[in-house]
């Protein structure tokens, strides 16, 4: 139910690797949920994963190593040079032992399946140049979209396009959704979302205390009064409506009416 800001996301990432986890391994998680999703979603075709240069582009390396051990035709685009990556990502595309496809609309083809690692949920300016291109060819073609953490071009707080977003069939984040899972229009740019565990412990939680939750009845429903045999009009409380003037009633008596029911 927790919904975490992109900053208390990054918060649990660190608490993670702070505790022992190392970040690769969380990225090696992360990129074969994505790959197990990118199976479900289509069970054969050639598949074209489109990475960034940061970790979110490494998530999208791993899948596509872990879709091509499991015998699928896989080929990738990458936005940078491969030897200009760093860190964790530039560990992921070292798994990666065929070449890369240049960062050019003409060479995305005609794949059954496009998975979107470009940006992550941390995007915090307007898409432009070549990722604009890459995002608005990716959006003309039918075949499905799967997103890693986000839909790239989305901001992961606001649920805002930053220009341009990626249209992604199902969305696969990690630990717990983030606010644009749920806010318009980025919850329309995610499709059907799925939440994969890679090893990052709730107990972080803990520490983090996130303010906003998912708004289901499991949240709420506690504390919900249910009417009981013996109630009545004075032991179920009161309701008062405000309106404006003669001419402008009508929501307020629906209203009261309703709670009268």
């Amino acid at each position: 139910m927790e919904i975490l800001t992109t900053a208390e996301m990054e918060r649990a990432d660190r608490l993670t690797i702070a505790g022992g986890t190392p970040g690769f391994s969380l990225m090696m998680s992360a990129g074969q949920a994505v790959a197990e999703a990118a199976m479900d979603l289509v069970e054969e075709g050639p598949i074209l994963v489109v990475a960034g240069r940061g970790n979110n582009g490494g998530d999208g390396f791993v899948a596509a190593a872990e879709l091509a051990a499991r015998g699928r035709e896989v080929s990738v685009i990458l936005l940078c040079e491969r030897d200009s990556l760093k860190g964790d990502a530039a560990l992921a595309a070292r798994g990666w032992k065929y070449p890369v496809l240049p960062f050019n609309p003409q060479a995305i083809g005609k794949p059954a399946l496009i998975i979107d690692a470009l940006f992550g949920a941390g995007l915090d300016r307007p898409v432009k140049g070549e990722p604009h291109e890459m995002i608005e060819a990716v959006n003309a073609h039918d075949m499905p979209v799967l997103a890693v953490d986000l839909p790239s071009g989305i901001n992961g707080t606001t649920g805002a396009p930053m220009g341009i977003a990626i249209r992604a069939t199902e969305t696969v984040t990690f630990f717990r959704r983030k606010p644009a899972h749920l806010l318009l229009p980025g919850r329309v740019h995610c499709g059907r979302v799925r939440v994969a565990d890679i090893g990052i412990d709730p107990k972080v939680l803990e520490e983090i205390r996130p303010a906003t939750f998912e708004n289901v009845p499991s949240t709420w429903q506690h504390a919900f009064p249910v009417p009981k045999i013996d109630g009545h009009k004075y032991s179920r409380g009161h309701v008062l409506a405000v309106s404006g003037d003669i001419a402008a009633t009508g929501a307020s008596r629906l209203a009261a009416r309703g709670a009268l029911r």
